[in-house]
C-alpha cells in the first residue's frame, strides 16, 4: 500500500459496543414493527403518531420483494432468468435496481456482479451436509458470469440464456432506501431500519439524545456481538461479512461472496467491510464489491469517491477505517 493510502486509512483499537436506540418517546410514539424479506429479518422502528404507518412500510417491503425476489415465479427477476434470451419489460422499480447493480459493476471492474447467479447456485451455505462443489461445474458456472451481457435499455431487459441475475446484493439497501424515504414524507424525523446487515438510520434519536449508535457484527462472534460501533444520523451503514452465510470445512471459511471469476468464496485476509454513506442502495453493492477487491484496492475505490466511508475487518481481528468512518467510531 502507497503512502498516501497509509495516510488515508486509520488503525483502530476495538472496544466491544452494542446498538443502542432511544426510549425516551417525546411527543411522538416509538413503534417497531418487524417483518421477513429477501431470507432476512427487518425491524422498522420510527417515531410517529401513525398506528399504522409501518405495517405501510412493510407492505411495501412485500411489493418489492415481489419485483426483484430471484425464487417467486413470476417476479421481474424470476421473468428475466427464464426468458430464453428474450427482452423483459421490467417495471420502473426494477429497471432502477438493475441500474444501480451495473453501476456499481462498472466502477468497481467487475467485483460486484448480479449475474453471478449461475455460480451461486452451485452453493448451500445453510444446509445440513455442506460441501464444495465440482470444480469443473463451478468453472462452467463461472463462464457464464459477465455483467457487460447484461442490456438494460429503459424498462427492457436482455439476458443471454443461460445467465441469470441476483439483485440481492443490492436490493435490501435499495428498498431500505425507499422505506426510508417513505417514513420522511410521512412525517418521521426519528427512526432506525435494520435489514439484516443494512441499516438506515432517520434523523437523530428524540430529544436531543444525539446520533443513534450502530453496531457492527464481530465477524468471529456470534449474531449480536459487536466488535465496534458508528455514529450515524441520516446514514446508511451497511456491512457484507463471512459470518452471513457460510460453512467451515477442513479449516477453511466457505462463505457467501463469492469471486465473479471463479465463482469461489473470495479469501483475501477480509471477514467484514462495512460502508457508511448517504445512500444504503450504493453502500450496499459497495460492501461486497469491496470484500472481493480486498483491503488496498478496496481503499482505491472508496478514496475516488465522495460521500463514501469505509471499515475493514482483517482475519487477525484488525480494522482499517478511512478517516471519515474513523470519526464516527463511538469512543
Amino acid at each position: 500500500m502507497g503512502d498516501g493510502h497509509v495516510r488515508r486509512v486509520l488503525a483502530v483499537l476495538l472496544t466491544v459496543l452494542f446498538v443502542s436506540g432511544a426510549c425516551v418517546a417525546g411527543s411522538e410514539t416509538k413503534r417497531t414493527a418487524t417483518g421477513f424479506y429477501f431470507d432476512t429479518v427487518v425491524t422498522l422502528t420510527a417515531y410517529t403518531d401513525d398506528p399504522e404507518l409501518l405495517n405501510e412500510a412493510l407492505e411495501e417491503c412485500a411489493r418489492y420483494e415481489g419485483l426483484l425476489s430471484k425464487t417467486l415465479p413470476e417476479s421481474d427477476v424470476w421473468r428475466i432468468n427464464h426468458a430464453g434470451g428474450q427482452p423483459v419489460t421490467v417495471s420502473d422499480e426494477t429497471a432502477e435496481v438493475l441500474e444501480l447493480a451495473q453501476m456499481v459493476s462498472r466502477l468497481s471492474g467487475g467485483a460486484f456482479d448480479a449475474t453471478v447467479a449461475p455460480a451461486m447456485a452451485l452453493w448451500d451455505f445453510t444446509g445440513d451436509d455442506p460441501k464444495v462443489p465440482d470444480p469443473a461445474e463451478l468453472a462452467e458456472a463461472a463462464q457464464k458470469v459477465d455483467y457487460t451481457k447484461l442490456i438494460l435499455a429503459g424498462n427492457a431487459v436482455t439476458l443471454p440464456e443461460g445467465m441469470q441475475i441476483d439483485l440481492g446484493g443490492v436490493a435490501k439497501g435499495w428498498i431500505a432506501d425507499k422505506i426510508a424515504e417513505l417514513l420522511r414524507q410521512r412525517g418521521v424525523t426519528s427512526g432506525l431500519l435494520n435489514f439484516g446487515g443494512n441499516v438506515v438510520t432517520i434523523g437523530e434519536k428524540p430529544d436531543g439524545a444525539g446520533a443513534w449508535r450502530v453496531g457492527i457484527q464481530n465477524p468471529e462472534e456470534p449474531r449480536g456481538d459487536h466488535l465496534v460501533a458508528l455514529y450515524a444520523k441520516d446514514l446508511a451503514v451497511v456491512t457484507s461479512g463471512t459470518y452471513e452465510r457460510g460453512f467451515d470445512l477442513d479449516g477453511v471459511r466457505y462463505h457467501h461472496i463469492l469471486d465473479p471469476d471463479t465463482g469461489m468464496p473470495v479469501q483475501n485476509g477480509l471477514t467484514g467491510v462495512t460502508v457508511v454513506g448517504p445512500d444504503s442502495g450504493l453502500d450496499d453493492g459497495l460492501s461486497t464489491a469491496l470484500f472481493v477487491l480486498g483491503l488496498e484496492e478496496g481503499i482505491r475505490l472508496v478514496d475516488s469517491m465522495e460521500g463514501v466511508e469505509a471499515l475493514f475487518i482483517t482475519d487477525e481481528g484488525k480494522i482499517m477505517a478511512t478517516p471519515g468512518a474513523a470519526a464516527l467510531v463511538v469512543s
